[in-house]
C-alpha cells in the first residue's frame, strides 16, 4: 500500500437546478491514514460528498477537493448498492479488480477464500448474487474493496444490511484490513462511528455544514474502546443527532 494521502475539501458549494443549496462553502480536512466517520440526517449530502471525492463530474460545483500528495488519484469505493455482477460467482466478484487488471494469482485466490470464510460466507463461493440475501451480497461488496488494499476507501453505509453480530465482526475485519488507509465512512449509526472512527464529523443540514467534530487520541489505542469513553460520547452523539437543524 502506498502512503495514504490527506483530502482537503475547500469552499465546496453545490446548488441544484431547483435552487436548493446542498453544500454552502463546506471546508473539511480528512486526515491521512485515519478513519473519519460522517454522521448526519438523511438527505444532508453525505453520499454526494463521497461521490465528489471519488471524482464524479455530474455535479456543477464550486470549490475544490484535493489530495495531498496531489498526484494521488486511485480510490476504492463502496456505495449503498452492492453492484455485484449478476453473471459472476461470489468468489469472482470479490476478485473482480484483480481480474480486470489481469493480475489474478494463486495467492490472491487464497486471500479471497480466507476473507470469504471470515465474512461467514463459506460454502457460497460459487453462488450467483441472485441466490444470496441482501446482507450476503453486501458482505461480498465489502470484501471486494478490501481485496484492493487501496490507500483511500470511501464507504457509504457498508454494514447497514447486516445483523448486529455480523455487523460487529465485519467492522472489526474492516478496521484490521484498512489500518494506515485514509478511510471516509458514512453511517447513521453513532455506535458504529464510535467503534471505528479516529475522528467523527457531524453534519448539520440546509445547507450542509460541519456542526461538530470529535477527534480521539492520535496515539494507540485511537478508538474509544473503553467503557468510560463510550458512556460519555454515546449520549453526546445521540444528543447532537437529535437536535433540530
Amino acid at each position: 500500500m502506498v502512503t495514504a494521502p490527506s483530502i482537503q475539501i475547500s469552499e465546496l458549494t453545490l446548488v441544484f437546478d431547483n435552487g436548493k443549496k446542498l453544500f454552502g462553502n463546506l471546508n473539511l480536512n480528512i486526515g491521512a491514514g485515519l478513519t473519519t466517520c460522517i454522521l448526519g440526517p438523511s438527505g444532508c449530502g453525505k453520499s454526494t460528498l463521497l461521490r465528489l471525492i471519488s471524482g464524479a463530474t455530474d455535479f456543477d460545483v464550486k470549490g475544490s477537493v484535493a489530495f495531498s500528495p496531489s498526484e494521488f488519484s486511485k480510490v476504492a469505493w463502496m456505495g449503498q448498492d452492492d453492484l455485484l455482477l449478476p453473471w459472476m460467482t461470489l468468489s469472482d466478484n470479490v476478485l473482480l479488480g484483480a481480474r480486470l487488471r489481469g493480475e489474478i494469482t494463486d495467492s490472491l485466490r487464497q486471500k479471497a477464500a480466507d476473507l470469504i470464510v471470515k465474512a461467514q460466507l463459506a460454502g457460497y463461493e460459487n453462488a450467483l448474487p441472485a441466490s444470496l440475501s441482501g446482507g450476503m451480497r453486501q458482505r461480498g461488496a465489502l470484501l471486494r474493496i478490501l481485496m484492493e488494499e487501496r490507500s483511500v476507501l470511501l464507504m457509504d453505509e457498508p454494514f447497514s444490511a447486516l445483523d448486529a453480530l455480523t455487523r460487529i465482526k465485519l467492522q472489526n475485519l474492516s478496521t484490521e484490513m484498512t489500518k494506515g488507509a485514509t478511510t471516509l465512512l458514512v453511517t447513521h449509526d453513532a455506535g458504529e462511528a464510535l467503534r471505528m472512527a479516529d475522528r467523527i464529523v457531524i453534519f448539520g443540514n440546509d445547507p450542509v455544514e460541519v456542526k461538530k467534530e470529535i477527534e480521539f487520541s492520535t496515539t494507540p489505542p485511537r478508538r474509544p474502546d473503553n467503557p468510560e469513553v463510550l458512556r460519555y460520547y454515546g449520549p453526546l452523539l445521540q444528543q447532537l443527532l437529535e437536535e433540530k437543524e
